[in-house]
């Protein structure tokens, strides 16, 4: 019997491919001096830069209770609680977009309502997976690892859809705007400080 480690692993795999979705910013681009745009970005990327930190810490505890020893009440416990962490996040996230208003840029109305509506999407999809941990059988670990392998397969599908809006709002100018922030800067997973 594979038990749950393996079923774990593909979890947190699919985890971390979706986790950095809000990060996908450009490293660096010139800046044309907008002030308006530069003030909304720092105002998204201060507010977006502790989420993304819960979003890796969520990520980090799925990933370390992989190991072989973790029993499914345990990895039930992690999982539960990450996806809550990553739900939590996702919302404030839009919250945070929300507030700040559209980035003063071509269509930025419909930019900024599309990234919310997409960040609140993701946030229900966590808080839903985190519903589904929470009724898999942790005393039957062949139901459990089934259990996981569905709510990884969910995951999966997180990852890959879901970031359009979101790229679409970070495109160009606002992009630009957001890669001079050093709170996104920071947020990136990769400093891309050799091209530039």
């Amino acid at each position: 019997m594979e038990g749950t480690n393996p079923v774990n692993k593909k979890l947190a795999a699919a985890l971390s491919g979706g986790a950095v979705l809000v990060l996908a910013l450009s490293g660096c681009g010139g800046d044309d001096g907008n002030e308006k745009l530069d003030a909304w970005a720092k105002q998204v990327c201060d507010a977006v830069q502790p989420q993304a930190k819960k979003i890796a810490a969520a990520n980090a505890a799925i990933q370390k209770e992989t190991s072989d020893s973790s029993t499914p009440a345990e990895v039930q416990k992690t999982d539960a609680q990450a996806f809550q962490d990553m739900s939590d996040a996702y919302k404030a996230i839009g919250t945070a977009v929300n507030k700040a208003g559209p980035p003063d840029v071509e269509n930025g109305e419909k930019k900024q309502q599309d990234a919310v509506k997409e960040l609140n999407g993701i946030s229900s999809s966590y808080a839903s997976l985190r519903k589904q941990v929470d009724a898999l059988d942790t005393k039957d670990q062949a139901k459990f690892a089934d259990g996981l392998k569905d709510i990884a397969t969910e995951l999966d599908k997180l990852s890959q859809s879901g970031n359009d809006a979101l790229r679409t709002l970070e495109e160009g100018e606002v992009g630009q705007a957001m890669a001079q922030q050093e709170s996104c800067q920071g947020a990136s997973a990769s400093p891309s400080v050799t091209q530039g």
